[in-house]
C-alpha cells in the first residue's frame, strides 16, 4: 500500500510584537449585514514574501477584488515561528469579521512544535482552498541528475547533507524530507534539515550551493524551474503534474505519495451570519474564471471545502500531524 501524508503541516512578547507590528482593523469596514464588496478586509500571511501562503493568499486577494467581491484589501506578512506568530495574532481579532489568515498543514504542525498557545482549533474554519504536491530539486549545476543518484549520495553520510526546506519542524517542507528519508531507509533522526521561513527566505540557500537538495511546493518555484535554474528530480503526486516534467516518486521506486494543502481561517468569536458572508466571498471567488485560471497556472489542484467538511478536515488533519510528530520523537 502507498504511504500517504494528506493535507500534507508564543509567548506573550511574541504577541505584544505581532500587535505592534499589524494594528488591529480601524475606520470604515464592512459587517455581515451590509451589501456590496467588503471594505476595509485584512489577509494576513504568516510567512515571508515569496512563499507558498503569500502566493495563494495574494492571488485570492487580487481574484476577490477583480470580481468585486471586495475592494482594496490589505495584505499583511507576519512571518514567525512557522506561521504561528499569524495565528497568535489571529486569535487577538476576536469578534472581528475583517480579518482572515491565509493557512495550511505549515501551521497546523507548528502549532505543535513550537509549543505556543495558539492553536487552530481556537479560530473559525472559512475555507480549504487548493492542494499542492511537493517536488525534490536541487540547483541546475548538482552532480545529481536523477533521484537515485540523490538517495545514493544522501544515504553514505545524512548528517551532512543539507536538506532545506521553507517551513519549521511540523511543516510539510519538513515532513516531506523525513517521510522520504524513511522510505528509503533512512534514519528521519539523522536528516540534516536546515528550516527557512518560506520560499522565498530558502531560494538564495538552494541556488547558492548551500542546500544538497530542498524539498517543497513545486508551485513556489516555476519560474526557476522553468528557466533552468532549478532542476526536479521527482514531485510527491500520485501523477506526473502538468507544469513540471520530472516523474513522481513512485515511478522513481519510493513508495511515497505526499500533498499539502492551503486555506483560510478567519478570527474567533465572529457571528453565524459574518462566517456565512466571509463564505460566500470566498466561494464566488473561487467559482470565477479568474481563480480557476490562477489554479491552472500555478499547477495547483483545485480542493475546495467550507462548512462542516473544512471543520472535519481541519481536525483530522490535526490528529495525523500529532500522529506523525510523535513518532519522529518532535512532540
Amino acid at each position: 500500500m502507498t504511504r500517504r501524508l494528506i493535507g500534507t503541516t508564543i509567548v506573550a512578547t511574541t504577541l505584544v510584537l505581532a500587535l505592534s507590528a499589524c494594528g488591529v482593523t480601524g475606520g470604515a469596514s464592512t459587517t455581515a449585514t451590509d451589501s456590496g464588496p467588503y471594505k476595509g478586509l485584512q489577509v494576513m500571511v504568516p510567512n515571508a514574501p515569496g512563499s507558498g501562503y503569500d502566493v495563494t493568499g495574494r492571488a485570492a486577494v487580487r481574484v476577490m477584488d477583480e470580481i468585486g467581491v471586495s475592494s482594496g484589501t490589505e495584505v499583511t506578512n507576519l512571518a514567525g515561528a512557522g506561521g504561528t506568530v499569524g495565528l497568535a495574532r489571529t486569535l487577538t481579532e476576536k469578534g472581528n469579521a475583517n480579518f482572515l489568515l491565509v493557512m495550511g498543514l505549515g501551521v497546523v504542525g507548528a502549532a505543535y512544535t513550537n509549543e505556543g498557545d495558539a492553536k487552530v482549533a481556537d479560530a473559525t474554519p472559512i475555507a480549504r482552498l487548493i492542494e499542492e504536491a511537493g517536488a525534490i530539486f536541487v540547483p541546475a549545476n548538482s552532480p545529481y541528475q536523477t533521484l537515485g543518484d540523490l538517495v545514493t549520495a544522501w544515504k553514505a553520510n545524512p548528517a551532512n547533507f543539507a536538506v532545506g526546506g521553507g517551513s519549521s519542524p511540523g511543516g510539510p517542507d519538513h515532513l516531506l524530507p523525513m517521510q522520504l528519508a524513511d522510505a528509503v531507509g533512512i534514519d528521519p533522526g539523522a536528516v540534516n534539515y536546515i528550516a527557512y521561513d518560506g520560499g522565498g527566505e530558502m531560494l538564495p540557500a538552494i541556488l547558492g550551493g548551500k542546500l544538497q537538495f530542498a524539498a517543497s511546493g513545486y508551485g513556489e518555484f516555476l519560474e526557476q524551474i522553468k528557466s533552468g535554474e532549478l532542476r526536479v528530480l521527482a514531485v510527491t503526486s500520485e501523477e506526473r503534474v502538468p507544469v513540471v516534467d520530472a516523474p513522481t516518486l513512485t515511478e522513481e521506486g519510493v513508495d511515497l505519495v505526499f500533498t499539502n494543502w492551503r486555506g483560510l481561517l478567519a478570527a474567533p468569536g465572529i457571528t453565524s451570519a459574518e462566517r456565512a458572508r466571509l463564505v460566500g466571498a470566498v466561494t464566488a471567488m473561487h467559482d470565477s474564471k479568474e481563480w480557476a485560471k490562477v489554479v491552472k497556472d500555478n499547477g495547483w489542484t483545485d480542493s475546495f471545502s467550507t462548512g462542516t467538511a473544512f471543520s472535519s478536515f481541519l481536525t483530522d488533519q490535526d490528529k495525523r500531524v500529532a500522529t506523525t510528530l510523535k513518532s519522529l520523537g518532535l512532540v
